[in-house]
């Protein structure tokens, strides 16, 4: 079965253009921060131009990510609230932080048109044009310019920073590099083979080589920084209601080694069973943990927002190092790779007899739904970048903050979910398969976003914001990583970017104290 027509990039998508646009604020990144970033500087009279290198806007807000990761919802203000209170709206409630992929598209889509911000998808960068420590234009491929007075870079990726000069890192920090405890190399036992699983092609023979994507040597030292980042897959929204329900289908490359790992786990002695193992309790998804429940459709049937868990599930580990610093046209290739790994687990589960019975029921009862991603068949447009570059600014947020060892002085907004990093390899250790790189670990408390850690070090570029791509250690990362803060952080970066261009001053020079009196305004929640 072809895959669903679902890209991340087509040649065939770039129109020549000639065009050079001039606006005051120009977002590179039509994620849901980007949207509430270009809305802010709109309705303060701004000129706004959205560059998104999609197809649509939104991000993973709109891309599957339903089930939010919310943290303290207490710091959530601002836009990033109202937005929570507007998908309420829709449910005939006060506010609703679970939601289908649908309505949280009209409602992104609702916030563009109404505050009238220009926007053009598949819109790829390809130059960024420079003046000493300011950005002039940015040039797409096809040719279409834009100049603007202020920049916010609001990808997943920091590309826009990333051309534009800024200093940047990929991967995990040594714990040693900002005196942290839980960065770099870790190996737990959350999300982790809690038993002996055979690594090798063929069982027990070390000459066979080791299945995919499993490293044959051990994890490095413990606390020692790599290049890796942690997995990325799709946020599935799933149905079991016959009416809107699509079975999954087998991919035309589908290579059943690449699934021998959950054969093997799924079929665990049962005595061996722990809170890792999937454990069916009667409920008939229950053991599989997260087919969390958005809503339910109107015949009563189950609509979910469904995650990677346990030691083999949906994340493809070790398949994400490369995104990052790719070009377009390769991230299309790790794109479509991931498309064909992750619904090839899910008809895996679904049908192969070697899947024991009880979960192949339920996979098979569930699949994708009729009614949403209309244009790639019931699959999410928005892979789900966890982390890949991010900046190196003044303030680098880290454990230390989340810890409350010390406190930013200059917050524009607050983060409060766990430390949360998925596994970044798996390897091999005494004849078995190990998962390495999950780390849960909450915060101390809410702890403040300082406003350094949204703009460029001093003497790199003056007028750019990056409110997704923020100045932070791979482990701090990990608990602001949120939808909710990104869009927060959005705001925040677009309220400094129009006291800015008012002030004609570099964002590094705007006085927090006023910019304070912007957020209190705005409503944001700078102290808990």
């Amino acid at each position: 079965m072809p895959l669903p027509d679902v890209h991340y990039f087509l040649p065939q998508w770039i129109e020549p253009s000639d065009k050079t646009l001039d606006c005051d604020v120009c977002v590179y990144g039509g994620t849901a921060s980007g949207v509430i970033a270009a809305v802010t500087a709109a309705k303060r009279g701004k000129r706004v131009i959205i560059l998104n290198p999609a197809n649509h806007l939104g991000g993973m807000t709109t891309g599957g990510l339903g089930w939010t990761d919310s943290g303290k919802k207490s710091v959530i203000g601002g836009a990033s609230r109202q937005f929570y209170r507007d998908l309420g709206k829709h449910y005939g409630k006060e506010e609703e932080w679970l939601f289908e992929p649908k309505v949280a598209q009209k409602i992104i889509d609702g916030y563009v048109r109404d505050a009238n911000v220009t926007v053009h998808h598949r819109a790829f960068l390809a130059t960024v044009l420079r003046d000493g420590q300011r950005i002039t234009a940015v040039r797409m491929m096809g040719g279409l310019t834009v100049k603007a007075r202020m920049f916010i870079d609001a990808t997943y990726e920091g590309d826009l920073l990333a051309l534009a000069g800024v200093r940047y890192h990929v991967g995990r920090e040594a714990n040693s590099v900002y005196g942290e405890t839980i960065n770099g190399v870790q190996a737990h036992d959350k999300h982790q083979f809690s038993h002996p699983v055979d690594p090798y092609v063929k069982p027990g023979d070390p000459t066979s080589g080791v299945l995919p994507w499993i490293n044959e040597r051990d994890a490095a030292l413990s606390g020692s920084g790599d290049s890796r980042i942690q997995a990325y897959n799709f946020r599935i929204c799933m149905t079991d209601d016959p009416a809107l329900h699509i079975p999954w289908q087998k991919p035309d490359d589908y290579n059943p080694l690449n699934y021998e790992l959950a054969r093997r786990w799924f079929n665990a002695p049962k005595d061996q069973y722990n809170d890792q193992l999937p454990n069916y309790e009667g409920r008939p998804e229950g053991f599989i943990r997260k087919f969390d429940e958005l809503q339910r459709t109107p015949t009563g049937f189950a609509k979910t927002d469904t995650n990677n868990h346990g030691a083999v599930s949906s994340d493809f580990i070790g398949a994400s190092h490369v995104w990052p610093e790719s070009t377009y046209a390769q991230r299309e290739v790790v794109f479509r790779a991931h498309v064909s790994w992750q619904m090839g687990y899910y008809w895996t589960m679904a049908n192969d007899p070697a899947i024991p019975q009880r979960y192949r029921e339920v996979y098979a009862r569930f699949g994708l739904s009729r009614d949403e991603f209309g244009d790639t068949g019931g699959w999410s447009h928005q892979l789900y970048v966890r982390e890949a570059r991010r900046m190196v600014a003044d303030y680098v947020l880290n454990e230390h903050d989340t810890q409350h060892h010390r406190k930013a002085p200059d917050p524009v907004g607050m983060g409060s979910y766990p430390m949360d990093s998925h596994n970044c390899q798996r390897f091999v250790r005494d004849g078995r398969v190990m998962n390495e790189g999950d780390v849960q670990l909450s915060p101390a408390g809410p702890y403040g976003v300082s406003y350094r850690s949204i703009i460029p070090a001093k003497g790199e570029c003056e007028n750019l914001l990056v409110p997704v791509c923020i100045s932070s250690s791979h482990i701090a990362y990990g608990s602001a990583r949120m939808e909710p803060v990104f869009m927060v952080l959005g705001q925040s970066a677009a309220l400094a970017a129009c006291l800015a261009i008012d002030a004609n001053v570099a964002t590094q020079a705007v006085p927090y104290a006023s910019l304070r009196a912007e957020l209190d305004k705005a409503k944001q929640v700078l102290e808990a």
